[in-house]
């Protein structure tokens, strides 16, 4: 494609992360994490990502490419260079994840009763306390759609305990799960736990 690539910078409500939306697919219908620089070895796109300092995980999905950074350097700055890697990349027509490593993925079921097992092990138990709960609705390839319940639906921390607490268990437990989405519908939240303990 010679056409100039459009990409749109969308900070996310976790200080650290940031989303870029290119104007076309990058990894099409697909999704795939990269929570470390070897992990990253096997993507031209996640490798080049990862040259960039203070680069610690990236999260590529359809036309998005989630970046987390450990580095103080304002967003402003490191976008750029994100940027700039993102469209050499879309140029060069190489594969973001090549078939035959996301051919290797484990199949949803296998998927779904790991992240199930590490749920009940790790994250449910805390989210209890606050009288919350943690279930998955679905497992779509390596896609995991999650919703939270009870004093977490609603909760102006849910993001927070979504990002920090439920991504990050899974994720350690479970590499291979690629976007984590949160089906909760949080608007009709009541959140008792939140009003019981003011």
């Amino acid at each position: 494609m010679t056409d100039e690539i459009k990409i749109q910078a969308e900070p996310l409500s976790v200080a650290s992360m940031c989303r870029f939306v290119v104007d076309r697919p990058v990894f099409d219908n697909r999704s795939f994490h990269f929570g470390s620089r070897e992990a990253a070895e096997v993507s031209p796109l996640a490798k080049s990502l990862f040259q960039i300092p203070g680069i610690s995980a990236v999260l590529v999905t359809h036309n998005a490419i989630t970046v987390t950074k450990f580095a103080p350097d304002p967003w402003q700055f490191v976008g750029k260079q994100i940027g700039a890697a993102i469209r050499a990349h879309v140029s060069s027509g190489q594969p973001t994840v090549p078939d035959e490593i996301y051919s290797q993925l484990p199949p949803p079921e296998e998927l779904r009763r790991r992240v199930e097992d590490v749920i009940q092990r790790e994250i449910a138990p805390g989210v209890a306390s606050h009288g919350g709960t943690v279930r998955v609705v679905d497992v779509k390839d390596n896609v995991v759609l999650v919703q939270l319940g009870g004093g977490c639906q609603g909760c102006s921390s849910a993001t927070a305990t979504l990002k920090f607490g439920v991504e990050a268990a899974i994720r350690r437990a479970v590499p291979e799960i690629g976007e984590i989405i949160d089906t909760t519908d949080h608007a009709s939240g009541t959140n008792p736990y939140m009003r019981g303990h003011a």
